[in-house]
C-alpha cells in the first residue's frame, strides 16, 4: 500500500474554492501533500495547500503540466479540461473521478441521455442545439408549454435553469445547447451522496432533503435525516447506488432526486465532487463528506456514513442589494445559539446570491433543530462594508 501520510506523496486538487478549501481540512489532519489549481489569484485554498498555481482549468497545457507533478489528481468543481485528464490517465496518472465519468456529467444532455440508456427513471427531456430551434419546437406545438429549460453547459447554483411558462420566457436564456425537460410536480427534492473506492466499496449518506428560495433558485436549507418515510429513503439510496454503477465513478458523487406525488424517485442530475447537499456531515456525520472523499480518491477503507445527529444546514449567500467587501452581520449572534457552527468560505467580495459560507445546526431533535434554522437565516446577513 501507498504511502500518504507524512510521505512524499501529492495529492492535486483542480479548482480552489470552498469545496477544496474543506477538502484541505482533512489533507491537514492527514498530513497529505497537496497542490491546487485555480484561475483566482484570491482562491479559498491558496493559504491550505502546500503548493498554489494560478492557472486555467480549462487550458489543455496548464491542466496536464499541474497534473504531471502530483501522484493523483482530483477535482472539486466540474469545468476543467477533459482532454488533459484522458491524456494524463494515458500517461498512467491516477485521476478520480475519471475522465470519462466526468466526460458524461460535464454536459447536462450527455448526461440525460446516459439515464435514458442506462434504464435510469428521470424526467423525460428534449435535446436542442439552439434557441431558435426551442423555439420553433414550441411554435409549431411539438414541445408544450410550461417546460424546465436547462443550458447544457456552464450552469450552476441556479444560474442555466429557467421555469419557461410563455414563449416570450425564451427570449431571456442564453444562446447554445439546451435541454427542455418536463416539468414534474414532486413533494420533495431529495439528495444522497454516494462514496466509492477503487476497489468497488461502496457506501451511501443518509438522504437529505432539500428547501429551496422561491426566487433565487439556490437551496435555503438541508435537512437531514429527510422528513420521509422508511420505504422512500431505502428506495432512493438504492437508485443512488444503481447511478454510482452506472458511472463507475470513484470519488464522491452526489444525486440530486425528485420524489414525485405518487412517490417515483426520478434523477435529476448528480456532482461528482463533495456537495452542498454534504456540509450538515461535518458537524453531524460519523466521517464527513470531504474526508470520505479523500478515503475514495486513496483508495483507503470507507468511513461510517451515519449521523450522530440530527443536522441542517443554511446557505451564506451574499445579500441581493449587496456589492463588495464583505460584512457578516449579526454572526455574533448566531454563535450564542445552541449546536450552531459557522462555515466561512474565505471570499472576499460579496455579490447578489454568492456562496459565501454555510451554517450547520445539530439538535437530537430535528424539529427543534429546524427551528433554530430558521432564526439562523433570519438573523445573520452577507453584506458590504457601507
Amino acid at each position: 500500500m501507498v504511502n500518504y501520510f507524512s510521505s512524499d506523496f501529492k495529492l492535486a486538487i483542480l479548482g480552489g474554492g470552498q469545496l477544496g478549501k474543506m477538502m484541505l481540512y482533512e489533507t491537514r489532519k492527514y498530513d497529505i501533500q497537496t497542490l491546487v489549481l485555480d484561475p483566482s489569484e484570491e482562491a479559498p485554498c491558496k493559504i491550505s495547500c502546500n503548493y498554489f498555481e494560478q492557472g486555467d482549468l480549462m487550458d489543455y497545457e496548464t491542466v496536464l503540466n499541474f497534473g504531471r507533478k502530483a501522484d493523483v489528481v482530483t477535482f472539486e468543481i466540474e469545468g476543467v479540461n477533459i482532454d488533459a485528464l484522458k491524456k494524463l490517465e494515458a500517461e498512467g496518472k491516477k485521476t478520480y473521478p475519471s475522465a470519462s465519468t466526468l466526460e458524461k456529467i460535464q454536459n447536462k444532455a450527455v448526461q440525460k441521455n446516459f439515464y435514458k440508456e442506462k434504464d435510469i427513471p428521470t424526467a423525460s427531456f428534449e435535446v436542442f442545439n439552439s434557441i431558435e430551434n426551442l423555439k420553433n419546437a414550441v411554435i409549431e406545438g411539438k414541445t408544450e408549454i410550461p417546460f424546465v429549460w436547462k443550458s447544457a453547459t456552464g450552469g450552476y447554483d441556479g444560474k442555466g435553469v429557467s421555469v419557461i411558462k410563455k414563449i416570450e420566457d425564451l427570449d431571456k436564456l442564453s444562446e447554445g445547447e439546451c435541454i427542455a425537460e418536463k416539468l414534474i410536480p414532486f413533494k420533495n427534492e431529495l439528495a444522497v451522496i454516494v462514496a466509492r473506492n477503487p476497489s468497488g466499496e461502496m457506501k451511501t449518506y443518509p438522504v437529505v432533503e432539500m428547501e429551496f428560495h422561491p426566487t433565487a433558485n439556490q437551496v435555503e436549507y438541508v435537512i437531514c435525516p429527510a422528513r420521509i418515510d422508511k420505504e422512500i429513503s431505502d428506495k432512493a439510496r438504492k437508485l443512488a447506488e444503481k447511478v454510482s454503477e452506472a458511472f463507475q465513478h470513484v470519488g464522491l458523487l452526489a444525486v440530486e432526486m425528485f420524489q414525485t406525488e405518487d412517490d417515483q424517485i426520478l434523477i435529476n442530475e448528480v456532482a461528482p465532487r463533495p456537495h452542498n447537499s454534504g456540509h450538515y456531515s461535518i458537524e453531524a456525520a460519523y466521517t464527513n463528506q470531504f474526508e470520505q472523499h479523500i478515503r475514495a480518491i486513496l483508495d483507503l477503507p470507507l468511513g461510517n456514513t451515519e449521523s450522530k445527529v440530527g443536522g441542517i444546514m443554511v446557505n451564506l449567500v451574499g445579500d441581493q442589494d449587496h456589492e463588495g467587501e464583505v460584512v457578516y452581520e449579526n454572526i455574533e449572534k448566531i454563535m450564542k445559539m445552541d449546536g450552531v457552527t459557522p462555515h466561512i468560505y474565505g471570499k472576499k467580495i460579496t455579490r447578489p446570491f454568492r456562496k459565501m459560507g454555510h451554517v450547520t445546526i445539530v439538535d437530537k431533535d430535528l424539529k427543534k433543530a429546524r427551528e433554530v434554522a430558521e432564526k439562523v437565516k433570519n438573523s445573520i446577513k452577507v453584506i458590504s462594508k457601507k
